[in-house]
């Protein structure tokens, strides 16, 4: 109801669709959606634009906007992803935060958040947040490729007005790849200053080819824009090229298609778990993300089922999925996602690092049947293989 009434309010009309080129100036297709954005998340200003080409990218934007030289990150729920780490920056790396003078450090608060223990998370900030240098808070709401809950909205009501009242003069932000409209309310309702992520994942709605999102408080966003484009560019240039109808339309569609995906991811939970494998979360648990975890203990169990999903997939049934390198990944990651659009993981799609303890990470699916066809395909592909008794 919420994105319903950001479109009345709104006005979005037919002529909102039309494309722009070149610089892209006055898109008025392109404004309305980032108002959207803004509204729907609970921001002062958004930057909606298919220039972004990943979450990665739009967080990076986020970080290099907001850091000068001298400052830090902390990241409080731990090491980020891989892709992540590489913005950061490391030995031999160029261009990175490391590059600018921008540190960082990280500490792991995720477990007495869980407990709803203010001191245990105020006495893990204390050794970091009396160092003036740092700037910014970072939060990565998803589990990445790690068992870890990921953090839900009450996680998040208890955690932020901790962190704003430990360092008051951090900027707030949360990575919010796979959790958009997992629940009915966003970070920025939270107490958070500025998020990112990906438009092909949850807020596209399956429907956007390419792009992130950035919202937040108006200085924040601006800045994010200055270095997507340049300094005194920001904001004012982009041309949409004809993405406009699928932007807004996926976001309008998002809701509904974040659903059919948690369906999928309550399904999954509950089939695996009675084939006697370790899931995260289990049916009954919180959920803030889109992500199913499956322990399955085995390397070769690992890659049949990936290669099942691969098999029940509508774009490259017929490809088999391999390890091998992926850019950004400091570790060779198998990867199922016969999707419309390469990579898209609101689409039905599952990978996983090839380590111990050979978890699978499956996230999306735009159609529940889909899912469950697929999922019951690799959980007899799985029983054959370890001759376990049929359900």
């Amino acid at each position: 109801m919420r994105v319903l009434e950001a479109f009345r309010r709104a006005r979005v009309s037919e002529e909102d669709f039309t494309a722009s080129t070149g610089y892209g100036y006055n898109d008025t297709g392109r404004e309305k959606l980032e108002g959207l954005y803004a509204s729907v998340f609970g921001g002062e200003m958004a930057l909606v634009r298919p220039q972004l080409v990943s979450g990665t990218h739009a967080i990076s934007c986020c970080l290099f906007g907001a850091l000068r030289p001298g400052q830090k990150i902390l990241a409080v729920t731990g090491p980020p992803y891989d892709t992540l780490q590489k913005v950061i920056g490391g030995p031999g790396q160029r261009g990175t935060l490391q590059d600018f003078d921008i540190g960082f450090d990280n500490v792991n608060v995720i477990e007495p958040v869980l407990a709803r223990d203010r001191q245990g998370v105020l006495s893990a900030l204390k050794p970091f947040l009396p160092d003036e240098r740092v700037r910014l808070l970072y939060l990565q709401r998803s589990r990445g490729y790690s068992l870890r809950p990921a953090l839900t909205m009450e996680d998040l009501h208890f955690l932020l007005p901790l962190l704003k009242e430990a360092n008051p003069r951090a900027v707030l932000f949360v990575d919010n790849c796979y959790g958009e409209f997992v629940e009915e309310e966003e970070p920025l309702m939270a107490g958070a200053d500025l998020i990112a992520g990906s438009l092909i994942k949850n807020p596209g709605g399956g429907l956007a080819p390419s792009g992130g999102y950035v919202v937040g408080t108006g200085n924040l966003v601006e800045q994010a824009a200055g270095r997507l484009t340049a300094p005194g560019l920001g904001r004012e240039l982009g041309p949409t090229l004809g993405t406009n109808r699928l932007l807004i339309q996926g976001l309008f569609l998002a809701p509904h298609f974040v659903g059919e995906a948690l369906k999928g991811a309550l399904f999954a939970a509950c089939l695996f778990e009675s084939l006697g494998f370790e899931v995260r979360p289990r049916v009954q648990e919180p959920r803030g993300d889109i992500v199913q975890a499956i322990l399955l203990k085995e390397p070769d169990l690992l890659q049949e089922f990936c290669r099942l999903i691969q098999a029940y997939s509508p774009v490259d049934s017929h490809a088999l999925p391999v390890p091998g390198p992926v850019p950004g990944y400091q570790r060779e990651i198998i990867m199922a996602a016969g999707t419309f659009v390469q990579g898209s993981s609101l689409e039905l799609s599952a990978d996983a690092p090839l380590d111990p303890p050979y978890a699978v990470y499956l996230q999306g699916g735009l159609s529940y049947p889909h899912t469950r066809a697929a999922l019951t395909a690799a959980a007899a592909a799985l029983q054959a293989k370890k001759r376990l008794p049929p359900l």
